[in-house]
């Protein structure tokens, strides 16, 4: 029934984080024009997030072998010359002429590119720019992010670290106290904010298992074991023996650069198939994963017998917890053993308190447009245009997708095409708002995308556009279209028309 649904109406909202999530977050919620506060605090003195790139930052105090911990910590910042910024511009965000600007160690890498094509990848109403390649290179995509945050860079406070956020009460749609450091004074302070939502992604606490051995192995060669997370390029590996672990994203780039480099066969060791698989190589060869590390011989063994000795660096791309160190005391808790946030309701709201809001915690989705669709749904629930369901019904629906997804790691991924529904889902559901007065778009409000036939084609096929996108070598920086590499929307549709007899073959 209507009356037992919950109505928030939030005044003020607090956004951690400043990356492409945080600043879709504070779009969304200034376009409703019903709040009188939008503080979007961001620990870097740049927006971007992640996507600031770190080249001579390669280690840091949260990386341990193994690195079975989730719970990660509020880290302090490398302070390093503003003119050493990573594309030399002195100018950064809100701290423009200071010598020092704080950094955080990010896991992209020198040569990395998107593995989306930037027509799918990116945000409505910008487009991406015209020279730029058809998988546009990290120096790209940042400055796209920075584009596209403009004109809410007056809500954003760089250089301040969220360190704790608490409920003040114990009711459900109550408000948080949010205890926040200036890093450049180290100076705290305490505000309340009647919403907060979450934008600091989940690429921050690496994770490797505890594999047999590997604590005796890494005590009698250390620093030979590391994470995709401190990985930055493959000349490091030159005429090294080298196992990469892992075979998703990173794992599939990583070592198809490294083996370059690498004395031969680079050994590439992976649990199962992957959608990034490229074609076989006769610089690796597959392997299944490590049963056990050999100290004796710095050798390793996996699962099928093969046993390999004298190697020189393993690099585990074995993804990373989620890791949530502000948020320790609400109850029930969010992370436990750090391989989903637990009681959330779809993968958005704080089920006991649903005051509290996730941005794309999902894997294996499209992260920009994902971002947008949940925040015009919170931005929508916030402002009191949309309720939400009881928490009988939200604590339903988590049980739910646990039993259909098998939990654990899994909760969150949403493989095609579950994640291009959910982005229409989503939508739908922030545009069954009743319209309001002074609002754009005849009172609907700012717009989330809405995915037709072509993008469910393009995020379908992606896996293969961006292997033949690869297989170009040096040639795929002049690639600006699909078409280049082989696919076209319009020949497909001309191909599903003849297979539902609409066309004649011989017209």
């Amino acid at each position: 029934m209507a009356s037992d649904m919950l109505a928030l109406k939030a005044r003020s909202i607090a956004i951690i984080g400043g990356g492409p999530s945080g600043v879709v977050a504070a779009k969304y919620l200034r376009a409703e024009k019903a709040f009188d506060k939008i503080a979007v605090f961001e620990q870097r003195s740049r927006s971007g997030g992640i996507w600031n790139y770190t080249g001579d930052q390669r280690d840091e105090d949260l990386f341990s072998v193994p690195q079975t911990d989730p719970r990660g910590k509020n880290q302090n910042p490398v302070w390093r010359e503003a003119s050493k910024s990573p594309d030399g511009s002195a100018a950064i965000n809100g701290t423009s002429g200071t010598k020092e600007t704080a950094s955080f160690l990010s896991p992209i890498y020198e040569r990395l590119e998107t593995n989306i094509p930037r027509g799918l990848m990116g945000f409505q109403g910008l487009d991406w720019p015209q020279d730029s390649q058809l998988f546009p290179k990290h120096e790209t995509v940042l400055q796209y992010i920075e584009d596209y945050g403009k004109d809410v860079q007056d809500l954003v406070q760089y250089e301040t670290q969220v360190t704790n956020v608490e409920p003040i009460d114990d009711s459900r749609d109550g408000a948080w106290t949010v205890l926040t450091r200036n890093l450049r004074t180290s100076s705290q302070k305490e505000e309340v904010f009647d919403a907060v939502m979450v934008a600091n992604g989940h690429f921050i606490v690496p994770y490797v298992p505890d594999i047999a051995g590997i604590k005796e192995w890494n005590a009698k060669f250390p620093s030979a074991i590391s994470h995709s997370k401190y990985y930055r390029r493959p000349e490091d590996f030159a005429g090294k023996k080298v196992v990469v672990v892992g075979n998703s994203a990173s794992g599939s780039d990583i070592s198809t650069q490294i083996c370059q480099y690498s004395s031969h066969p680079l050994l590439w060791s992976s649990r199962s198939d992957s959608m990034f698989k490229p074609a076989p190589s006769p610089l690796k060869r597959e392997l299944p994963p490590i049963a056990r590390f050999l100290p004796a011989t710095r050798g390793v063994a996996f699962e099928d017998g093969t046993i390999e000795h004298d190697i020189d660096a393993v690099v585990f791309a074995t993804g990373y917890f989620y890791s949530l160190p502000f948020l320790e005391n609400p109850r029930p808790k969010l992370v436990t053993d750090g391989e989903y946030v637990q009681n959330t309701y779809k993968h958005l709201f704080y089920a006991p308190r649903p005051t509290l809001a996730f941005l794309v915690l999902n894997q294996r989705v499209i992260p920009f447009p994902f971002a947008e669709a949940q925040s015009a749904v919170v931005a929508r629930v916030y402002s009191g245009r949309l309720s939400l369901p009881t928490l009988p019904t939200m604590q339903a629906w988590e049980r739910n997708t646990v039993e259909e997804s098998g939990g654990g790691r899994n909760f969150h991924v949403l493989s095609f095409p579950k994640d291009a529904n959910y982005i229409n889902e989503m939508s739908t559901w922030a545009l069954s708002a009743p319209p309001c007065e002074g609002l754009e778009n005849e009172g609907k409000g700012k717009l989330p995308p809405v995915w037709g036939e072509w993008e469910y084609w393009c995020r379908e096929n992606f896996p293969k556009i961006r292997a033949a996108f690869g297989s170009l070598g040096e040639k795929r920086f002049g690639v600006r279209t699909l078409e280049e590499v082989g696919f076209s929307y319009e020949e497909y549709q001309k191909e599903k028309a003849r297979e539902e007899g609409k066309v004649d073959p011989g017209g």
